[in-house]
Parts: structure tokens; C-alpha cells; sequence
């Protein structure tokens, strides 16, 4: 594809085409030429030009003729005209040209210095247009970026103040209660909600601290070799409290094959936790979860499936992005904040691994898979 500028010459007379074009040749300029109006105006449906040299007397349409469609026509009108004309300049006929939509004209014989004098200046002022309109198109984009990212903020904080609100009024609740009763079992019931919410409001500050220190750069694995049998139950336990909430079944498939992971296991566990903890919010009550783990050379699978709401398909590309949320048609319980798989893909590929969605369908549920290197290598 060419990027050159382009100047449309127009003539009845074969011989001054060649002229013209042995006058303008030059590098990164095309010139096009056309022997009667009809065909200028065909090429012009094709083609954007920084500048057009009509030739006045031509049979049939003429020069004039010709500038006036071109500036009744919306494609054609910004084109700069400069007439060539070998007849006389007497003022009417000049007025007549200037009326029909000339910037300038040029008389015949053509001097080779005026000519390149005049195309250059039409040459500037195209690639300054060009230059503005590209800018603008730029400012365009990055205004619809920053009001895309304003909305996005502006989501953020609204279910960033409901995702603290509501365990905070279980904790202002639970603080009344304690005040007021001395029933153990209804104390140990009330400080087990508590502690559930706590733990909840404590991982959505953990994370939101993660991924300020990943995107500056400031987090470092503490990697080490650790069998994935041994560390699962540990992020299985943090989902509980999610599972438990929505009456989940949890079905957990490892093999018997011992799986050797070369990973930081606290990031392991914020990985494969959050996972699960998405699919659990984003399953409707009584549903099922499958954690399915297996290895193959140096490489871990940890594959999460639900059979919940599914994500729509205009959404499944985003799905890994900050603050990106499902919008299902259902209300989760927990981390709503849209940053959990997100925070998930940024410590998989610190550790060198993938998260990605496998599959999807809206009202049928979802397959995630995480993979990890294995301590193999």
C-alpha cells in the first residue's frame, strides 16, 4: 500500500500531459492523468489528491465545467484547483475561474520554476492536513480511552465501596450482638461470620496491593519445589467460605502420580483460591465445581470448570483485564471488583505459566485452566 501524495493533471492533449508529468515527477509523488472530465471525476471516486491542474479549454466538459462538479461533490471539494490556460488572463475570465473554485492559475507556455513553486506549496499544505487529521484521530482515540477508563474508575469505586460495606456492617452487627448476648453458640456463630468477613475485606486489600506491586515491578517470587498433592488443599481451604456460601459440590480430581511444582506457594495459592473462588460466585446456589489437576513433562495443569452463568461472548476477550467484571445477569457474593482473574494472569506469567479461558457458555458455566512449570527441568 503507497502512502505517496497524489496531484490529478487534466488535459485533452496527450503531449501536455506528458509535459506536466516530466515537470512534477518526483519521488514519493503520483501522478495521475485524465484526457477529459469524465474521466477526472471517475479517477477522483477512487482517489484523494492534494491538488488538481485542469486544463481550461477542453471539448465537451472544460475546465470550468469540471470545477463546479467538483465542488458540488462532497468527495471533491476540499481538492485545491490551479487552471492552465493558454488563452488571455482578462479579469472575467479569472473571476469566472476563481467563481468555479480556482486557487490559482498558471498561464501556457508553463514555466518549470512556477509550476514546482505552486505544486509545492499545495504539496505542504496536504501533508500538514494529513498530519492534523492523523492527530486528530489520535486525540480522538485516547479521549475515548480516558472516558472508557473514567467509567472504569468510576465502577471500580462504586463496588469497591459496596464490596467494604456490606462485611463491614456484618462486623458492626456482630460487635452489637457479642454486646449483648451470652449464648456460646450463637457467640462462636457470630465470630465465625466475622472472622469469614475479615478475612474477605483483608484478600481484597491483599490483592488490590499485589497488582499496584506487579505493574510497578515491586513483587518477587519466593519459588521452590513443592508437590502440588501437598499445596492444593491449602488453596481449596481459602475458597471454602465461597463454596460453603453458595452450596457448592466440590469435586477435586489429582492424580496418584506425584506432580512436582517449582512455584511460590503463597502466589500458588492466591492463584488457583481465586480461581475457584470466581467460579463459586458466579454459579448459581447447589451448583458444582471440578478442580482437575494433572502434569506432562514441564508443565502443570490446574483446570477449574463450573456449571454457573457463563460469560457472554462479547465479553470472553476481557475477561483477564483490571476491573473487568461478567455481567451475567446475576448478583455475586464476594470479591465483585473484576480483579481476581486478572491478578491471576499477571502471577502465572511471573511464574512463567498461563491462565486461560478454555471455555464458555452463557447459562451453562465455564472451564479455566492455569498452567505452571514443574520442577522437572
Amino acid at each position: 500500500m503507497t502512502n505517496n501524495v497524489k496531484f490529478l493533471l487534466v488535459d485533452d492533449l496527450e503531449e501536455n500531459l506528458v509535459a506536466l508529468e516530466a515537470l512534477l515527477a518526483r519521488e514519493g509523488l503520483e501522478l495521475h492523468l485524465a484526457r477529459s472530465g469524465e474521466d477526472a471525476l471517475e479517477l477522483m471516486l477512487a482517489n484523494d489528491y492534494a491538488l488538481a491542474l485542469l486544463d481550461v479549454q477542453m471539448p465537451g466538459m472544460d475546465g470550468f465545467e469540471l470545477a463546479e462538479i467538483m465542488r458540488a461533490n462532497e468527495r471533491s471539494r476540499h481538492i485545491p484547483i490551479i487552471f492552465v490556460t493558454a488563452g488571455s488572463g482578462d479579469a472575467a475570465r479569472r473571476f469566472r475561474g476563481y467563481e468555479a473554485g480556482a486557487v490559482d492559475f498558471i498561464q501556457k507556455p508553463i514555466e518549470a520554476d512556477i509550476l514546482r513553486s505552486k505544486s509545492n506549496v499545495f504539496l505542504d499544505l496536504y501533508a500538514q492536513r494529513q498530519q492534523i487529521t492523523a492527530q486528530r484521530d489520535e486525540l480522538a482515540t485516547l479521549s475515548a480511552a480516558l472516558q472508557a477508563a473514567d467509567q472504569q474508575k468510576n465502577r471500580f469505586l462504586a463496588v469497591l465501596a459496596h464490596e467494604l460495606r456490606n462485611p463491614l456492617a456484618v462486623l458492626a452487627a456482630g460487635l452489637s450482638i457479642l454486646e449483648r448476648k451470652r449464648d456460646p453458640e450463637v457467640i462462636g456463630n457470630v465470630r465465625t461470620s466475622m472472622r469469614q468477613h475479615l478475612g474477605h475485606m483483608t484478600r481484597l486489600v491483599d490483592d488490590l496491593l499485589d497488582i499496584n506491586r506487579i505493574e510497578h515491578g515491586k513483587i518477587s517470587l519466593r519459588r521452590e519445589k513443592v508437590l502440588l498433592a501437598d499445596i492444593l488443599p491449602s488453596a481449596l481451604e481459602v475458597a471454602v467460605p465461597a463454596i460453603e456460601s453458595g452450596n457448592h459440590t466440590l469435586a477435586v480430581k489429582v492424580p496418584e502420580q506425584p506432580i512436582l511444582l517449582d512455584v511460590d506457594k503463597a502466589r500458588f495459592i492466591q492463584m488457583v483460591s481465586n480461581v475457584v473462588g470466581n467460579a463459586a460466585r458466579y454459579t448459581p446456589k447447589g451448583g458444582r465445581i471440578e478442580v482437575t489437576a494433572s502434569g506432562s513433562g514441564n508443565s502443570a495443569s490446574i483446570v477449574v470448570s463450573d456449571n454457573g452463568v457463563g460469560i457472554p461472548a462479547d465479553q470472553q476477550s476481557r475477561i483477564f483485564e483490571l476491573f473487568e467484571q461478567s455481567n451475567a445477569g446475576m448478583v455475586v457474593i464476594g470479591d465483585g471488583l473484576g480483579i481476581g482473574l486478572a491478578l491471576v494472569k499477571q502471577l502465572a506469567e511471573l511464574h512463567g505459566g498461563t491462565i486461560r479461558l478454555v471455555s464458555s457458555v452463557p447459562g451453562e458455566g465455564s472451564t479455566f485452566e492455569i498452567q505452571l512449570p514443574t520442577g522437572n527441568h
